[in-house]
């Protein structure tokens, strides 16, 4: 195995390696009633969409479809799919892209392919699916073997540290990026989805007829972590006893400071990534006390300012 690649699956373990696990022990979840969608160790903002969605999945259907009101232009790559073809972001104007991390080690992620490969098919030219194994590169025979009998019919390329760090790190595999005919993300999912997620997301973006609303989202982290510092709230981050002022404070202060899990995240961004971590939600209300405890002591009846008007004369 490549020192190189080595270094890229130290950086995402700690990030996806227990989301890995939990996906594939909660894939019966998803794959019975379908009731829950993410298969995934936490539930974002965005993902909340799943909350109003739960009484129309029984049918297989979205309520609601959410996007980023800011998204941000996909970060590009000029790439060799494994079997040597050109993959550039250039070309994928004017279709609606989806960006899959997945490993032919990950249960989940085999599971979805199928799915993948039956979108492609459907959709043809309006849809370009990628798929960005993180598989090790010198494994690239095995990917293509298992391409080749689930019958892939969309391109797959090797992951590289540069295309893992530009998408903000992969929380969970498999991650699925929403990319718009602008070019640009408007949706990130983390876990394992059913196909009509997708297909209704699609569907919207082409233009094409939906049974469902369409909402926008501001991205404060969602779907790309460097956004965590528009962030106002956190998951599980009690700023109640805070002065919007002392608020503001707080928030710059989880943004610089890193989180101890190994992460390699800030504070704000480990929560918004993974709001069961015990560690950023201990070292976050660390941050709130000890911003509220410097905070300057309030009065309630504040002295009356005194009166600086210079006496006037009498005198004629």
């Amino acid at each position: 195995m490549k020192k190189s690649f080595i270094f890229v699956l130290a950086a995402v373990a700690g990030l996806a390696g227990i989301a890995i696990g939990l996906a594939a022990g909660r894939s019966n979840l998803i794959r019975g009633p379908k009731t829950s969608v993410a298969g995934a160790h936490t539930l974002p903002t965005h993902a909340m969409a799943a909350v109003k969605n739960v009484a129309s999945q029984q049918s297989g259907q979205m309520a609601v479809v959410r996007f980023a009101s800011n998204p941000q232009l996909a970060p590009p790559f000029l790439v060799r799919d494994i079997d040597g073809n050109v993959i550039s972001t250039a070309e994928w104007k004017d279709k609606v892209v989806l960006l899959n991390f997945w490993a032919t080690w990950c249960p989940p992620c085999r599971e979805e392919v199928p799915e993948l490969v039956d979108l492609q098919s459907r959709y043809k030219d309006r849809l370009q699916v990628i798929g960005i194994s993180m598989d090790d590169p010198e494994d690239v025979r095995a990917v293509k073997k298992f391409a080749v009998q689930e019958g892939v019919n969309y391109p797959i390329v090797m992951a590289s540290r540069e295309i893992i760090l530009e998408y903000g790190g992969v929380p969970a595999l498999p991650t699925s990026f929403v990319v718009n005919t602008e070019n640009k993300v408007v949706q990130k999912h983390v876990g394992l989805y059913p196909t009509y997620v997708y297909e209704t997301e699609v569907r919207a973006l082409l233009g094409m007829p939906i049974n469902a609303t369409v909402e926008t989202f501001k991205d404060e982290g969602q779907v790309f972590l460097k956004n965590a510092a528009l962030a106002t709230e956190l998951p599980d981050v009690d700023f109640k006893d805070l002065t919007p002022e002392l608020k503001k404070v707080a928030l710059r202060r989880m943004n610089s400071e890193s989180c101890d899990c190994g992460c390699r995240l800030t504070l704000a961004q480990c929560r918004i990534n993974d709001s069961l971590c015990p560690i950023s939600k201990k070292l976050a209300a660390k941050v709130v006390a000890e911003v509220a405890s410097n905070a300057p002591a309030r009065t309630s009846n504040p002295a009356p300012a005194p009166d600086t008007t210079a006496p006037t004369s009498n005198q004629q």
